[in-house]
This record gives C-alpha cells, sequence and structure tokens, in this order.
C-alpha cells in the first residue's frame, strides 16, 4: 500500500523514559527484538534521550553495548535515537569537535536515524549534528519543537520547517513534547508545513493531555508521513498512545499501517510482566498514567510535572503545587517563551520553584537562568523583558552568535584524562566520559579501572 501510515515503536526509548524514569534494563530489551524486527515497524527508538545516562548512573551498562547488541538482533528495521542538538545527551553545549565524533560512533554502533533537535529551535544549534550524520551515513531527521506562544505561529512552523529542509534534513518530526497539540491545529499545521517541504513528515506525542490519539487521527488525515507510538504495556499517559490501538483503528482505511497484529499483541505480552515487576518496584508511578488537560494550558511535558512534584516533596511544599503550575507560564513569557523541552522545561520549572516558594520573584537565580538570559543556550524566540534582563544578568552584553563557537576543541583533553582512568581507552570511553565525567568515572572504576 503506497500511501500507509509509518510507525516509528518507542517503547524502547521514550515510552520507557515517560513512565519508567528510562529503568528498562538490556537483558529486558534483548529477548524480544528478533520478534519487533518482523512487525513491519517503519523504525524502532531505542537509544538517545535519557537512555546513555541512565545507563551509566542507575543501571551500570554501558550505552554503547546495549545499541551494539540490539544492531545485531534487528536486521530489518530501522534503529533511531534522540539527540539534543549541540548539547548531544548531556546539559551543556559541546565543543564540535565531541558532537562529530558522537555522530560518528553512534552511526558506526547501529544507528540509523538521527531525530536532532534544539531546546530555542535555533537551527544554528542543529547544524554540527545534521552535517556529521549526513557525512557518516545516517539519516539525519531534525526536529521542530512544538509550543504555543503570540510569535509560534503557523508561519513561524513552515518557515523553520523550510529552513531544516535546507540544512539538508532527510525528514522533520513535529515535536510535541507535553501533548498539547491540538487535534484541528495540529491537521491545519501539517497540511501548511508538507505544503513547503519536499522531504517526509514525522509527528510526536504524548498522551498526558488526553487527546493524542484524537491528534493521530487527524494528523494522518492530514497526510502525516510517520507517527510515534508505544507498545500498549509502555504506553498512555505521559508515553505516546498504544501501537495496537491504533494499528487496529486503521484497519481498513486506505491508510492502513498493515503491521502485524499477532505479532504485536506477542510484544505486548512479553512486556506485561516486566511493567508489573516496575510497578511493584515502585518505579512506574501511578500518576504517571493520570490524564492532566490543565497541560494544554500550562505546557508541560510529563516528565517535567513529575520532576515538580518530586521537588516540592523533598522541601516539604508539596501543597504549593497549584502555585508553581502556574507560575511557570509567568515565567516562561519572561524569558521570550522559550519551549519547553529539556533542558529549558527543567530551568523553566526550577526557577517558577525558587520564585514560590522565595514569596519573591526572581530573588533566587539559578547560573543556568542566567546563561540562558546571555545567549549562551542560542537564540531566544523573542527578546527577554528588559527589566526582567536587568534583574537577571544586570548590564552584561548578550552573545548573539551560535554558542558553540566560543567553545575550543576538547575531544583530545578529555582523552588525556580518560587514561588517567581507563586502560587503552576506545573512543566510546571517552564520549561517555564527555557526557557525564563524575558518573564515568565511577562506572569506569566498577569496570573498567587500570
Amino acid at each position: 500500500m503506497k500511501n500507509k501510515i509509518l510507525i516509528t515503536e518507542t517503547a524502547l526509548r521514550d515510552g520507557n523514559q515517560s513512565l519508567l524514569a528510562t529503568r528498562l534494563k538490556t537483558d529486558e530489551i534483548l529477548p524480544i527484538i528478533e520478534k519487533m524486527d518482523e512487525v513491519g515497524y517503519y523504525a524502532l527508538e531505542v537509544w538517545g534521550g535519557a537512555t546513555f545516562d541512565a545507563c551509566i548512573r542507575f543501571l551500570n551498562e554501558d550505552p554503547w553495548e546495549r545499541l551494539r547488541a540490539i544492531k545485531k538482533r534487528a536486521k530489518k528495521t530501522k534503529l533511531q535515537m534522540l539527540l539534543r542538538g549541540q548539547n548531544l545527551l548531556g546539559y551543556r553545549h559541546y565543543g564540535d569537535d565531541i558532537v562529530e565524533e558522537f555522530v560518528k560512533k553512534s552511526i558506526e554502533n547501529g544507528i540509523d536515524i538521527i531525530r536532532i533537535f534544539d531546546a530555542l529551535n535555533d537551527v544554528r544549534n542543529l547544524k554540527t549534528a545534521a552535517l556529521a550524520t549526513k557525512k557518516y551515513g545516517g539519516h539525519c531527521q531534525l526536529s521542530i519543537a512544538y509550543t504555543i506562544s503570540p510569535i509560534h505561529t503557523t508561519e513561524y512552523y513552515k518557515n523553520l520547517a523550510k529552513e531544516m529542509e535546507e540544512l539538508g534534513a532527510d525528514s522533520i518530526v513535529i515535536k510535541d513534547m507535553a501533548g498539547i497539540l491540538l487535534p484541528e491545529t495540529g491537521y491545519k499545521l501539517i497540511k501548511e508545513i508538507k505544503s513547503v517541504i519536499n522531504i517526509p513528515l514525522e509527528l510526536h506525542t504524548h498522551g498526558t493531555s488526553g487527546i493524542a490519539g484524537m491528534l493521530y487521527l487527524r494528523a494522518i488525515d492530514a497526510g502525516v508521513d510517520i507517527i510515534d507510538t508505544a507498545i500498549s504495556a509502555f504506553a498512555g499517559g505521559t508515553s505516546q498512545p498504544a501501537t495496537e490501538s491504533i494499528v487496529r483503528t486503521l484497519e481498513g482505511n486506505k491508510r492502513d499501517s498493515q503491521l502485524n497484529l499477532t505479532l504485536l499483541k506477542e510484544i505486548a505480552e512479553y512486556f506485561k510482566p516486566i511493567r508489573k515487576k516496575y510497578v511493584e518496584e515502585k518505579n512506574l508511578n501511578i500518576q504517571a498514567y493520570f490524564v492532566e488537560p490543565s497541560i494544554l494550558e500550562y505546557q508541560l511535558p510529563g516528565g517535567m510535572l513529575s520532576n515538580l512534584i518530586s521537588q516540592l516533596i523533598i522541601q516539604g511544599e508539596l501543597d504549593k503545587y497549584e502555585d508553581v503550575l502556574k507560575e511557570i507560564p509567568r515565567v516562561r513569557e519572561d524569558l521570550g517563551y522559550p519551549p519547553l523541552v529539556t533542558p529549558l522545561s527543567q530551568i523553566v520549572g526550577a526557577q517558577a520553584v525558587f520564585n514560590i516558594l522565595t514569596k519573591e520573584r526572581y530573588k533566587l537565580i539559578s547560573n543556568e537562568i542566567k546563561n540562558y538570559a546571555r545567549g549562551l543556550y542560542g537564540k531566544t524566540p523573542i527578546s527577554i523583558k528588559e527589566n526582567i534582563k536587568k534583574i537577571l544578568i544586570g548590564d552584561d552584553s548578550i552573545f548573539e552568535g551560535r554558542p558553540a563557537d566560543q567553545l575550543k576543541p576538547e575531544y583530545e583533553l578529555l582523552e588525556e584524562r580518560v587514561k588517567k582512568i581507563v586502560n587503552n581507552p576506545v573512543p566510546e570511553d571517552i564520549l561517555i566520559y564527555a557526557m557525564f565525567p563524575q558518573e564515568a568515572i565511577k562506572y569506569f572504576q566498577k569496570n573498567k579501572i587500570l
């Protein structure tokens, strides 16, 4: 069927990241890969995002070995990862040499599609990773971080998509990280974007607000090429809509996915006892499944909600939850309407918490907020309010260029550091250290120390 909808399965990355805080272990993943490889998926999202961090920090696993092991078993289906542009998988901008090496090794170890986003939709922060993906033979998918504000209009998104195609994107994805793209808005947005690009368009959303399935149906009507779903055991709530449900809904439709439902059922049955284990271990919080329509107002990704709750519980201030939710849009407006996606969702959320708990707005300001105001994360969608900028950084100048242009090459320096810890380190070891140096040292001491 020429016009069938293509489906990317997210359970091995975003599905388990959204519901299980990325705790799914490699030995729980590998036994089912061959069966997943036979379903007919367009791609399996298996890596990137927080998987790298979780492997090192919590699971004592080699993320590179996980990728190689999955690739060995997935012989038909493309493997996909999520990359935070110049931030890679960390929380700061890295030098271009680190970005290029990371992309190179990701592709060498098994990744086919690299989905690249920037929290500010600053295309300059995508360029190095995008060009490296093309250079080393990967599929470069550039991401539009979807948000709502007076300046984030359909025309804004159309121009952004055209700029991404001109940069060399092989496909574009609308990344609706908070699940706030309304079905009719999505229908019109997809129609408009597809009218100005000549490459495939994918849609990614989350079920937190309760509208994800309805959005997908309208997106399919509008001609979207690919959608992201999660096998039912790791679907719903803050994850994606269930793969089987979408597949069944489209049976007989002219855009029928033609995925193998028998295999999908077997895959879901495989994961159910694993899910049960995580529920019993309290790694899967029931709150992750609660539908929260107010997200359409506050525009918060599901993971950001759970982080806020955790912060307030630790502070003994959970009764301030609603106040913090109301403060977040105000902080976002003050800062020029940044999309709420990593790392800016954490930065904005933390500032809202500070503002409420100190009972004085911007009395306490994080270094991250100051660096954001100085332009060190990239160009803000619109200028920060002048009175707010004065509070945040005084008379400091704002950097107008690409943030990474200020960074010197750093791979060789990091390599020398790792050689003092690890005997004959491979490039993958250097990159583990580059992403999370403190956690990497602990990991190396357990696994690779001299």
